[in-house]
Formats: structure tokens, sequence, C-alpha cells
């Protein structure tokens, strides 16, 4: 029918766009924008600032421990230890070391947690800093025989601990090896305990499984960074076993810091400051 005939038109040829040789083609650079996972608003990633901190509502983007002890130690004091730990396939899980070697090429790290001594404020301490980009932050042989020497040589020097802890738990893929490093840990931290000395834990987004299960809450003094997820087990797996529907903000700093779990929740830019002033009134120093 003549009803439904495609009318033609005539083609235009527009003329080509003429570009010399030697000049380069014109492009857009990657992650010029975030979408912020709290408030859902897009945001020029300049803006962020060197925090990474919404704008709009406060939201602590994910950092890299690298960014993690830029921000929070005195510049050139941080001493990496353990470095020459090797990571292993334990229970000879398929394909696990290929994912290690990816992983390490990916992120330039050499495991999920980095440890050694440097200087907040010039209060000298013994840091490890997790990082969820190496398998999601995940609790393997390796973390846990790094942390546990850094609470080791802690002890040793007489200095306090401060961990900032992000992690999706248990390795899985190292299986009993992996929660066996829960134990490890936790005695570790007992024995820095009965010395006498200082263990604080910064929570950052996410904290969750085996981590949360033991060394994440075994800090003397528990920080948080707002809005961060605190959890043991899944929100949907808790929800399926108990059949009820949990709070929105359920698993969130906040949440935990009205039931007593964590201290105090300390915006990004004041967690520097607030470890220093925490370092310095316990061993006895002028008050930063």
């Amino acid at each position: 029918m003549a009803l439904f005939k495609k009318k033609q038109y005539i083609k235009l040829n527009p003329s080509p766009i003429v570009q010399e040789d030697n000049q380069p083609k014109p492009s857009v650079p990657n992650n010029l924008w975030e979408k912020c996972p709290s408030c859902k608003k897009i945001i020029y990633t300049k803006d962020l600032g060197p925090t990474k901190t919404c704008q709009n509502c406060g939201y602590c983007f994910r950092l890299s421990c690298r960014d993690r002890l830029f921000m929070t130690v005195d510049e050139g004091s941080f001493e990496e230890w353990d470095t020459d730990i090797v990571p292993v396939n334990p229970i000879g899980f398929p394909d696990y070391q290929e994912k290690v070697k990816q992983t390490q090429a990916k992120t330039g790290l050499h495991e999920a947690v980095m440890t050694g001594q440097a200087l907040i404020e010039d209060q000298p301490v013994v840091i490890a800093v997790m990082d969820s980009q190496f398998i999601m932050g995940s609790m393997g042989h390796v973390v846990g025989e790094k942390i546990t020497r850094a609470f080791e040589r802690a002890r040793d020097l007489n200095l306090p601990v401060v961990i900032f802890t992000a992690s999706g738990g248990a390795r899985m893929q190292e299986g009993i090896i992996s929660l066996m490093q829960m134990a490890k840990i936790s005695a570790a931290v007992k024995r820095h305990s009965e010395s006498g000395l200082l263990y604080i834990t910064v929570l950052t987004d996410p904290t969750t499984g085996g981590v949360t299960a033991s060394f994440a809450m075994q800090g003397d003094i528990i920080l948080a960074e707002p809005q961060a997820t605190i959890g043991f087990a899944g929100r949907r797996v808790i929800e399926q076993t108990i059949r009820q529907e949990l709070p929105e903000e359920f698993q969130k700093a906040e949440f935990l810091l009205e039931k007593g779990f964590v201290d105090k929740i300390v915006e990004r830019h004041e967690l520097r400051r607030t470890l220093a002033h925490l370092l310095a009134f316990h061993q006895g120093g002028p008050s930063v």
C-alpha cells in the first residue's frame, strides 16, 4: 500500500573534513566523571579534591593504599616492610597464581596490604593499609603474615599500630589457610595489647567478612569513615536467613556507631589530625 511507502529524500554528501597529517586527532580523556554510590550524582573528578570526597553528601570514595599513605603519614617517612614474602597457591586452586600475577601487574601492588613504619605528625607508628583493588582486599596467607609481623615488630620497637581496613573478607582461593589468618593475627594483637601498646583501627569501605570478625574490631580505639560499609555476612544472606527486611542504614558506619561498635566517625580530611592527637595523648606527649 502507498500509505506505508517510504518517502525518498535527496542525499547530500557533506564536504570531507581535511586534516593535516601531523595534526593529532581530538580525544576526550577518560575518568573525567564519577557517579557517587551514595547520592547517585555525577561529579566532575577534579571536584572530588585530594581527599576524593563527594561534595554533595560527604561519601568517601575508595582510595588506593598509596593514596591513603600520602594523605596520612609525614612525607618521606614511610618505610615499607616484608615485600619479599612471595604469594603461593597453598591448596592448588585453579588459575589462582595467574590471577595474583595479573592483579600485581594491574595495580603495581605486591599484595592486598602494605605494612611498615612511619610518622604521623612526628608521632612514630607502625601502619598497615589494605587495598580493595587487590582481589577485593581479601585476606590470604601473605596478608595474614604481613600484618602479624607488623604487630610483632611493633612490640619489639615499643610502637603503636594503626591499621586501615578495606576487605571483602577471607580469600576463598586459599580455603582453610585463609581462615587461619584470623586466629594468627588475633594472637599477635593480644601479645601487642599485653605489652601495653596502643592499637587503632580505621574502618573504610568496605570492611567485611573475616577481617571484621577478627582484627578490624579488636582495636583499642575503632574509627570509621562516613557511610563505610562494615559487617560480616552480606545483607541479602542475612535477610534470607532471618526472613526479615533489614533497615536501610544497616551495616553502615553510622548504624554501628549508634549500636556501640564504633567509637567515632571521622571525616577524611580530619583523620590525620585525629590519629596524631590520639597517638600523642597515649604516649604522654604534647597534644597535637
